[in-house]
């Protein structure tokens, strides 16, 4: 299943949640010319603790929806849907190119670490699939990766804690072992937890490099479109169109949270 793409056409992305959100700014900022589609599953989050079968199933779903906006690449927020079920994804694609943030995010710790310690946390799902330890050895295979489930983080950035003194008890339990481990390097390997950065960075030794996958996703979703020949220069800037499969109360205010701007017109969709 193919559709004909322009360099009119909108990218994609979809998250299980409004974590993915931050890949939205990213691209925005980077790129403000695309038109951005954006599909958060807010029903079903989170996807972490669920279990292999059932997240490459909302994986097909989720690209689904964006498939009818015709886009010219997909770009997949959700660390767990990239760690488990990236090839369902690239399989509904057809020849639209597809992107995740595991691999963005591993490319761009690799590239950072000094010593070849790298930390990654993210949700029981990713850590449990060693994906991020696969991807970044296959890079460099002299580079050692300790990586902690933080199960708890997802909840705490959708409830906005940022500055909460249970987040920072979470925090420093999570993170204590990281120190022992000596890593320069951490990869947020979950788009709800750069809502949690300052935490992260005081609780670690300020040295220590954080890779915000979003960040990495912006740069290679230029590299590209520039390769490609589809970068949009119509020179209009659009305002991104969001859907949901939920509108629960507090996604205004996480909107806020993560945007730094009001929230536009949300669109509910059905799953």
């Amino acid at each position: 299943m193919s559709h004909k793409v322009t360099p009119e056409s909108p990218i994609g992305i979809f998250d299980s949640g409004i974590g993915g959100l931050t890949v939205v700014k990213a691209v925005q900022a980077a790129l403000p010319q695309e038109k951005i589609i954006y599909f958060g599953d807010t029903a079903r989050v989170p996807y972490g603790p669920k279990s292999q079968v059932t997240i490459r199933k909302y994986a097909a779903d989720d690209t689904a929806i964006l498939m009818r906006y015709q886009p010219k690449m997909i770009i997949v927020a959700c660390n767990t849907v990239s760690a488990l079920a990236f090839d369902v994804v690239e399989k509904a694609c057809g020849t639209i190119p597809v992107i995740g943030v595991l691999k963005a995010g591993a490319r761009l710790a690799v590239q950072a670490t000094k010593n070849n310690r790298i930390g990654v946390i993210g949700t029981q799902a990713t850590i449990c699939s060693n994906a991020y330890a696969a991807t970044i050895n296959r890079l460099d295979p002299e580079t050692q990766v300790f990586s902690k489930a933080c199960p708890l983080f997802v909840p705490l950035a959708e409830e906005g804690m940022i500055d909460h003194p249970a987040t920072k008890l979470i925090a420093a339990d999570y993170l204590r072992e990281f120190e022992a481990n000596g890593i320069d390097t951490l990869v947020l390997g979950c788009t709800h937890y750069p809502i949690l950065r300052r935490i992260i960075e005081e609780t670690l030794c300020p040295a220590i490099r954080i890779i915000d996958s979003a960040e990495a996703i912006a740069l290679r979703t230029r590299e590209l479109l520039e390769e490609s020949g589809m970068l949009n220069n119509t020179g209009e800037h659009a305002s991104p169109h969001l859907m949901v499969s939920d509108l629960p109360q507090k996604f205004s205010r996480i909107y806020k949270l993560f945007m730094g701007s009001e929230l536009p017109d949300v669109e509910l969709v059905e799953v």
